[in-house]
């Protein structure tokens, strides 16, 4: 009996499986319930701590393009880093 398939390698592997959904169930379930917090209720929390959040800006097309009318994107240099295998390839020919 002891030798038989099923109860060697079949029972075990159902009690796996089985097991399994019911474990990955409540994995899930842990990202749902904490997923329902909302970020205001974590803000006060912190604020309670005496951590001062910073209001969000206030992000505007307009406001963007001012950023990159400052920028001189006409002028510009292709600078090549340094990459680890061309250094190898370097201290091989003595440079």
């Amino acid at each position: 009996m002891s030798r038989s398939r099923i109860l060697q390698y079949g029972i075990p592997f159902l009690i796996f499986v089985v097991g399994g959904s019911f474990g990955l169930r409540e994995f899930t379930e842990i990202r749902y319930r904490y997923k329902r917090t909302s970020q205001y209720d974590i803000h006060d929390e912190l604020e309670k701590q005496g951590f001062q959040m910073k209001p969000p800006e206030e992000i505007t097309l307009e406001k963007e393009y001012e950023k990159l009318e400052k920028i001189d994107l006409d002028n510009w240099e292709n600078v090549r880093i340094s990459r680890p295998w061309d250094e190898s390839e370097d201290t091989k020919k003595g440079v």
